[in-house]
């Protein structure tokens, strides 16, 4: 029987799924052509621009990885990735977001792989397949994973069969990505990143409340030796401080060099209107970034606080993960209004894993249909039939998602075997940067900097 608390929290949860579709609706009729499906038209403003971009980045890591850290072992290694990040953020914005927007519309590129080919006068289009085969080759596990996260909460919260909610989430996100293309996708991802701020100030304000107030936060979270410490961390098994090295610290900076080369990062620079525009989606997005890290940081040492006073139980391994899961369920508690809240920040964890799933889609789809049949395999569309190909596409990306996602625990080992999921769904994103993000570098900044010297 399902109860008023958990009814009030799937209502929001679905008044909040039935937008996303609806935005995707409404944008159904704007895509005349792949151009306008896959990149908006170059018509996209700086605000949407920006959280779109940002919000596809973080996924679920921003509402569960990052407090999970912080719960466990304290502030050094979740803020010093948080750092590397923002700082990755800012200049990915100064220096690669003009240029890409004024090279690629000059060239009449419309993906990062079409871009590359472009760019280096590769006339063969032997570059355009690699790209886009590395994009295709990461991005739909990913994507997986996405599909498989939102499965995943659903069959933990309300004991829903894991493949139906998996399937259905998957629904959802196809739906309004194949219905309205990159307008949809953008638009949803500035939703859904207002979801996740306002899940983010909500879980803050009542568990600094519940653990006693600011203070009470601090003192407990002090007590422990290197919780609060930039150059050590906590350490759970010992009950005391591990030095955290000068080398750790660099590497652990070097996660925001990935930055350069994320295809569906650098799709939301190729889009935007107006290139003298991106100088406020830069303000925008490296603001947005560090609050929302800073925030998501602190609420993991707000939940220890929680968990010294008594509030809630102690999270140990990767349940710590669940600590904004934990709270929400405290919220729930309270009352039919503070049950709907508590939706509310449920539907920033699903919209954090849905912003990152659909752009990752919508890249995979476009390397197929774009890069690969159109340019590589020269097969000849007109504006409709390349419509067409492209929301096709992404019906068969979605569908290989869903059968890698139908083991909830082996979305990336059947792929993968050696690695471990909680590395290899990071790496899969990294290594796909990373693939891309130098040549990127050299071929719209490395001249000019050559040049002015």
């Amino acid at each position: 029987m399902l109860s008023t608390i958990n009814f009030c929290i799937i209502t929001a949860i679905v008044i909040y799924l039935l937008a996303m579709l609806a935005v995707g609706f409404l944008f159904s009729k704007g895509n005349s052509d792949s151009t306008d499906f896959y990149l908006g038209g170059r018509k996209m403003g700086p605000l949407v621009t920006a959280m779109s971009a940002e919000a596809s980045d973080m996924s679920s890591w921003l509402l569960m990885g990052l407090p999970g850290v912080a719960y466990l072992s304290g502030i050094c290694d979740a803020a010093w990735t948080a750092i590397g990040l923002g700082i990755g953020t800012y200049l990915n914005w100064l220096f690669v977001a003009k240029r890409l927007r004024r090279y690629s519309s000059n060239l009449d590129a419309i993906t990062v792989p079409d871009f590359f080919s472009k760019r280096f006068h590769d006339k063969k289009n032997i570059l355009n397949a690699i790209a886009a085969l590395a994009i295709i080759i990461f991005f739909i596990p990913y994507t997986a994973s996405g599909f498989a996260a939102c499965g995943k909460l659903f069959n933990s919260l309300f004991g829903v069969n894991y493949m139906t909610a998996m399937i259905v989430s998957a629904f959802i996100i196809v739906g309004y990505t194949i219905m309205g293309g990159f307008k949809a996708v953008s638009t949803t991802d500035l939703i859904q990143s207002c979801v996740m701020t306002l899940a983010l100030c909500i879980v803050l304000g009542f568990g600094i409340h519940t653990a006693g107030g600011f203070d009470a936060v601090m003192d407990n979270a002090g007590a422990l030796p290197g919780y609060l410490s930039m150059n050590a961390t906590y350490s759970v098994a010992e009950g005391t401080a591990k030095p955290y090295s000068f080398i750790t610290i660099l590497s652990t900076l070097a996660w925001g060099l990935g930055y350069f080369g994320m295809p569906h990062i650098l799709l939301r620079f190729m889009a935007i209107e107006d290139e003298k525009k991106l100088v406020i989606s830069r303000r925008v997005a490296t603001i947005w970034v560090f609050i929302a890290m800073a925030a998501a940081i602190f609420i993991g040492v707000v939940g220890l606080g929680m968990t010294k006073a008594g509030a809630l139980e102690s999270l140990e391994g990767s349940a710590s993960e669940t600590v904004i899961v934990k709270i929400a369920g405290l919220i729930s508690s309270h009352g039919v209004f503070p049950a709907v809240i508590a939706g509310v920040i449920l539907a920033g964890i699903m919209a954090a894993t849905m912003s990152t799933a659909d752009s990752q889609m919508l890249a995979a789809a476009s390397s197929v249909s774009q890069n690969i049949l159109q340019d590589f395999l020269h097969i000849k569309m007109d504006g409709k039939k390349s419509l067409g190909a492209a929301r096709i596409t992404i019906l068969a990306v979605s569908v290989i998602a869903v059968f890698l996602a139908r083991d909830r625990t082996a979305v990336f080992s059947e792929l993968y075997p050696s690695l471990g999921q909680d590395l290899a769904v990071p790496l899969a994103r990294r290594c796909s940067a990373r693939c891309s993000g130098s040549a990127v570098i050299y071929r719209v900044r490395w001249q000019a900097w050559l040049s002015a010297a």
